[in-house]
């Protein structure tokens, strides 16, 4: 029985949730990498980006080819550029919507905050006063 689309793709999302993942593959937008450079690059163990790398190649995200000693990772397909774009593109959208809501936040409490200053204020009606 074939996989539903919708879990095929719940697999592909899955398979770009780690930030290692991410890195490699934002990496690679520039151009073929060397394995060497990559952990330069990235902050992690040797064993764990290769492990990293291995679901990439697996999921047929980026590919990979040797070169003596040295194996070269490249993306599969421009398509993995342009999806880290897009998300790139989204998470702007969510941030500039977070921010935006932050300010409104922030005029809100300072309203708030002078509303409550005006009504612990003694009162300076002239008409007590005279």
């Amino acid at each position: 029985m074939p996989v539903p689309l919708y879990q095929a793709k719940a697999e592909f999302f899955r398979t770009l949730g780690h930030p290692a993942r991410i890195r490699v593959l934002e990496l690679l937008q520039d151009g073929p990498r060397p394995v060497r450079e990559l952990l330069a690059e990235i902050d992690i163990e040797a064993s764990s980006l290769s492990q990293q790398l291995a679901v990439l190649r697996r999921t047929q995200l980026v590919t990979a080819t040797r070169d003596g000693n040295t194996v070269v990772y490249a993306l599969s397909t421009p398509d993995v550029s342009e999806l880290l774009r897009t998300a790139r593109g989204i998470l702007t959208d969510m941030i500039t919507d977070q921010g935006l809501l932050l300010e409104q936040l922030r005029a809100d409490t300072a309203a708030a905050d002078d509303r409550g200053a005006d009504a612990a204020r003694p009162s300076t009606d002239r008409t007590l006063l005279a």
